[in-house]
């Protein structure tokens, strides 16, 4: 059975115990990402979920601070009702008998959606958070505050690191004002040449959009911003003009969007990973028609960030290598597959990065209990 802590004291004191046995350790959240290679079960694992306060909510400053167990959903239901959102907007997961991702975990595995384009990753929206190593010390950095440049930033050491450090136990956010309408302008190409070359161009367009997103499934593609305020449906108009000079056809606008925006934030995931798989492609904007090429050639699709270059490919697991080969030097990361993909999930690290990444683990992780071995190059 999973231990649970309900406080941070309580965590980091669990910890101490764990790493003067040496026991290994892994933190869950909502179980939403099985990323990385595989748990065999020998060692501690340990939920977040008895850690699921919003401490506090800050509604003139934008800010929010809450505990790591806190469900992504719930969080925004609450900001939303003072007009408010935390721009993070990954596919949540979960069931009716599970609350889904929580702030913690989707921390820790850096994960987003489509829009990230205008508001950043999760680096970008932690200002401060509270981690427990495993000599059981509480580590805080940052604050509460957007303005604030004090101690080390732990939350961007943090964002990603998939629990190899120490555990997540509170995280304090900036906040952005929730638009009152949406308005989305979509434009098609059935070329992956054409597609790329518009989305590079509308790129370097001040169109302002939230969201700027590609889709390519079953031989044909399409581009997608999304605007957001009062003004947002003039702002889809104007940018339809854009789409049509980039080169683009069946261009249309829609206020009714939001299940279009739902298909772009679950194409980044199966639920089922034994015959498809997720690798996510970390490159540029001009690695689109590559990109979506590839996903056609082995039989799956494609969305992704247009404006930043990152992409999910849905393939079946049988494919990964030959993506791989094809995408090359770009990063490949496999995320939802079977165990046995998984083992080799990370793109081979540049060997400075890999020294850096192995000592900064020997700092944080002296005890070298949390998850050893599942991260970029065995650390």
């Amino acid at each position: 059975m999973a231990a649970r802590p309900e406080t941070a004291e309580e965590a980091a004191d669990l910890l101490r115990s764990l790493g003067e046995e040496g026991r290994p350790v892994r933190p869950r959240g909502g179980g939403t990402k099985p990323w990385g290679p595989g748990w065999d079960g020998d060692g501690e694992e340990i939920e977040t979920g008895g850690l699921h306060r919003l401490l506090e909510h800050n509604v003139g400053d934008f800010t929010a601070v809450m505990e790591a167990g806190v469900p992504l959903r719930e969080a925004q239901d609450t900001f939303e009702a003072e007009g408010q959102m935390l721009a993070l907007d990954p596919a949540l997961g979960g069931t009716d008998a599970g609350a889904g991702a929580t702030i913690g975990g989707v921390m820790a595995a850096n994960d987003s959606g489509p829009l990230r384009h205008r508001y950043g990753s999760v680096r970008d929206l932690v200002v401060g958070c509270t981690v427990a190593l495993s000599d059981g010390t509480l580590a805080r950095s940052g604050g509460k505050v957007i303005k604030n440049v004090a101690g080390y930033d732990l939350g961007k050491l943090f964002t990603g690191s998939l629990g190899t450090l120490g555990l997540i136990v509170r995280v304090a956010v900036r906040l952005h004002p929730l638009p009152a309408t949406t308005a989305t302008v979509v434009g098609a190409a059935d070329d992956p040449d054409r597609l790329g070359a518009a989305a590079a161009v509308l790129a370097g367009r001040p169109l302002e959009a939230d969201c700027f997103d590609a889709d390519w499934r079953e031989g044909a593609g399409r581009l997608l911003l999304r605007f957001g305020g009062a003004a947002a449906e003039h702002q889809a108009e104007a940018a339809a003009e854009h789409v049509r000079a980039a080169g683009l056809e069946q261009v249309a606008t829609l206020a009714d969007d939001d299940e279009l925006w739902m298909e772009q934030r679950v194409g980044q995931r199966v639920q089922d990973p034994r015959d498809t798989c997720i690798v996510k492609v970390s490159g540029r904007i001009a690695d689109l028609p590559a990109a979506a090429r590839t996903a056609a050639e082995h039989g799956g699709s494609l969305v992704g960030r247009a404006g930043l270059g990152l992409f999910w490919l849905t393939v079946p697991v049988d494919a990964v290598g030959g993506v791989r080969d094809a995408l090359s030097p770009r990063a490949c990361t496999v995320l939802d597959a079977p165990d046995s993909l998984r083992a080799d999930a990370w793109a081979t690290p540049d060997q400075g990065a890999l020294a850096v990444m192995t000592r900064i683990k020997e700092r944080f992780d002296p005890a070298r209990i949390f998850r050893p071995g599942t991260f970029v190059g065995g650390i």
